[in-house]
């Protein structure tokens, strides 16, 4: 996956989890975003990053959100490997 198609994956998601009514206030509490900073960081690949991990937390969430958009379960975690902060950790 390219850094743009990682980039318009996690849009996407962005954008699913702003119109959910549910988890969009979790989301906000978690991270302490407002409306204004949530448009801004739309346009930010490490913003979207966060919210790739936030979604990532929580199998049920991953799972909500990839049926939603069509998309297979492990393509957020793909993305999210591909946007700044992404690489995975090592502890070996």
């Amino acid at each position: 996956m390219s850094p743009e198609n990682a980039e318009t994956t996690a849009l996407k998601a962005l954008g699913w989890l702003v119109a959910d009514e549910d988890l969009l206030p979790v989301f906000m509490g978690a991270t302490g975003v407002d409306q204004d900073a949530l448009r801004a960081g739309a346009g930010e690949a490490a913003f979207l990053g966060s919210v790739l991990d936030f979604l990532l937390m929580d199998d049920a969430w991953v799972i909500r959100v990839c049926d939603a958009l069509n998309l297979p379960y492990d393509q957020l975690a793909i993305a999210r490997q591909m946007l700044p902060g992404g690489a995975q950790t090592h502890w070996t």
